[in-house]
């Protein structure tokens, strides 16, 4: 796979959806920075940050996914095979519903898909070494750079859907002390019923994460 490398950009995903739209490159590909100044979080939030944390994102051919897994659940399927990597560094962090790193009860990092195409990119940024945008970090010594080549080398394996959503029913369970924002209302996890497409119950409303 094809990785660029910045030492600045305002966002790694923007630029990558700019550059797939351009025709400058084509997926599989990654594109990771030093620093973002502007990079793109969950409800239109800014993600930015310096050097020693992490800020990449991954294009990857629909075709190359699994065949079972739910494009509305992509942040979720992306997120949990990261945190897998991440578990390596450190036993404590995992994925609260539907694309957030967490360090205990602390945020970390997100990710974020959007589909160009027939093209799915998908933005990360975790805090591994520095706390910021009023997040918590990992505190864990690994270079960036090396952390995507991991985490390229376990998407790769592309495990199916159901494989990744078995793991993380068990670990949604962690998520139900938390809240989440539904068309920008703040809505409990507590009662939540996690489905097998990986989206939620709330009250009788299907809710998918759509990021």
């Amino acid at each position: 796979m094809e990785i660029l490398s910045f030492d600045l950009l305002p966002s790694t995903q923007t630029y990558l959806v700019d550059a797939l739209h351009s025709g400058r490159v084509k997926p599989p590909c990654a594109v990771i920075a030093g620093e973002q100044s502007a990079g793109i979080g969950s409800r239109d939030n800014e993600w930015r940050g310096g050097k020693g944390n992490f800020f990449a994102s991954i294009a990857i051919s629909m075709d190359q996914l699994p065949s079972d897994l739910p494009l509305s659940s992509a942040s979720i399927y992306f997120s949990y095979i990261m945190k897998q990597v991440l578990l390596e560094y450190h036993e404590n962090i995992w994925l609260k519903w539907p694309n957030d790193f967490y360090l205990n009860d602390e945020k970390v990092g997100g990710t974020i898909t959007k589909k160009v195409d027939q093209t799915l990119v998908c933005g990360i940024g975790i805090n591994l070494k520095n706390e910021q945008n009023g997040y918590k970090a990992l505190g864990i010594d690994i270079e960036p750079e090396l952390l995507l080549e991991k985490y390229i080398s376990a998407l790769k394996k592309f495990p199916e859907w159901k494989q990744i959503f078995r793991e993380y029913q068990v670990e949604f369970e962690l998520s139900r002390k938390f809240s989440v924002h539904i068309e920008n209302l703040k809505k409990s996890l507590s009662d939540a019923t996690l489905e097998e497409d990986g989206s939620l119950l709330i009250h009788g409303m299907k809710v998918y994460s759509l990021r």
